[in-house]
């Protein structure tokens, strides 16, 4: 159960899309805006962990066509949020971002991302801890990923957050800002290299 735990708690804790927009979302929004969006992302993770139980996810881990496409949508997506977070407060007008992203948002890019399902997938797949039931089994997971997959989301909210409250000046804000999202294109960018070395 630990090895599980751990296996988990590295998966999730790395930089990524879910983490790192939580992040984006905290310092360009506040805390309100900020938890919303992690709700949202919650309701979205678990309801990637359905469909790898019911097996919906293991055509989409199985079929690199669907991969493709659904890495495409949620890096457009991604990229969205990005800017949403880059230009937060903007006075620019055609870029202007007042809205922060909500649970809409956020389940849309969980719905998308493929890591989501290749993450759920491994645990939920993977690492058997020796129940004799299999829905025993696939409820204590659920619980262990859940119990760690929180409180890290809610850390790097208040990582967002405590950079918001710094009471910076605009400008060193804006900077921030346009750092969380620059974070965000990066992640893109990375994935899509794993995507065609894995497929090249």
């Amino acid at each position: 159960m630990m090895l599980f735990a751990s296996a988990f708690f590295l998966l999730i804790l790395s930089p990524g899309p879910g983490v790192l927009s939580t992040a984006g979302v905290g310092t360009a929004f506040g805390y309100r805006p900020g938890a919303r969006y992690v709700f949202g992302l919650f309701l979205g993770t678990n309801a990637v962990a359905v469909a790898v139980i019911t097996g919906v996810a293991a055509v989409v881990v199985a079929s690199e066509a669907i991969r493709t496409v659904l890495f495409v949508l949620s890096a457009a997506y991604l990229l969205y949020l990005a800017a949403k977070i880059a230009f937060a407060g903007s006075k620019i007008a055609f870029i202007h971002a007042e809205r922060a992203p909500g649970i809409r948002d956020a389940l849309l890019l969980q719905a998308l991302n493929p890591k989501a399902y290749v993450v759920n997938t491994t645990m939920i797949a993977g690492f058997p801890l020796g129940f004799e039931s299999y829905w025993g089994e696939v409820a204590v997971k659920l619980l262990i990923m859940n119990a760690i997959w929180v409180p890290i989301h809610f850390l790097w909210l208040w990582f967002g957050v405590a950079l918001r409250q710094l009471d910076l000046a605009p400008r060193t804000q804006r900077l921030i800002n346009y750092a969380m999202a620059l974070s965000m294109v990066v992640v893109v960018g990375l994935a899509a290299w794993s995507l065609v070395s894995s497929t090249g």
